[in-house]
């Protein structure tokens, strides 16, 4: 079967390069170019993964994430963008995106990182079971991504829950953040760490419910888990 690439550009010549070098590549692909048609083509298509420019008409791409994620948690998104300010990187991520290129980029870094993304899935799917792990006061449920505690139940993307995952199996010791790098990114380059930083921000907000639990940074080395 296909991989189904659902495709969101409005600029009518990168959207018929793009579509047509990954159709030619044995992808099945959908390609939107309104924001506002997004949503409806999500649900229909059912793709394996989205690859998603920002700046589009009427909705945005930010927004639109936010919008996948709710619908589909563990769904990989690659972000595409002229923009490269730190700035952008962080809300990217931090609105549910797993991935992120800037243009102008090439159509083989592009297919490495759709298949990169599906690895990333299904290895986690395959490797993982629906028993919960008890952290203070929370349940975290790595095979369906969540992070339930008495209030609420957080959904959790494919990324978040790996880095949740791997400091989660190390209560109170230290873990060192190029193992992290390297384990979960495959390199620790400048760019994955600054995309680490934003997960691990986002982390701590969704496990300030409980004040016995905390990531502690150490500078030099990586991180602390404690749980009290």
């Amino acid at each position: 079967m296909k991989t189904k690439v659902l495709y969101i550009e409005d600029e009518p010549f990168l959207g018929r390069i793009v579509s047509e070098t990954l159709q030619k590549q044995g992808f099945d692909l959908r390609l939107v170019a309104d924001g506002a048609e997004v949503m409806s083509a999500l649900e229909e298509y059912a793709p394996d993964i989205c690859v998603l420019d920002i700046m589009l008409p009427n909705v945005d791409g930010y927004t639109l994430c936010r919008q996948i994620r709710a619908l589909n948690p563990v769904l990989p998104v690659i972000f595409l963008t002229a923009r490269g300010e730190t700035n952008d990187l962080v809300k990217g991520f931090e609105s549910g995106g797993t991935d992120y290129m800037k243009k102008p980029f090439s159509m083989e870094e592009l297919m490495v990182r759709i298949n990169n993304q599906l690895h990333i899935l299904a290895n986690h799917q395959l490797n993982t079971k629906d028993d919960f792990r008890q952290l203070g006061k929370y349940r975290l449920y790595i095979s369906r991504y969540e992070l339930e505690s008495p209030e609420m139940t957080h959904k959790l993307s494919a990324r978040e829950m790996e880095v949740m995952d791997y400091l989660s199996q190390s209560v109170n010791s230290v873990v060192n953040r190029r193992d992290l790098l390297l384990k979960i990114w495959g390199d620790d380059s400048f760019f994955n760490s600054r995309t680490l930083d934003v997960y691990i921000r986002k982390l701590r907000s969704l496990l300030s419910e409980d004040p016995d639990i905390e990531i502690v940074t150490l500078k030099g080395k990586g991180y602390l888990f404690l749980v009290k």
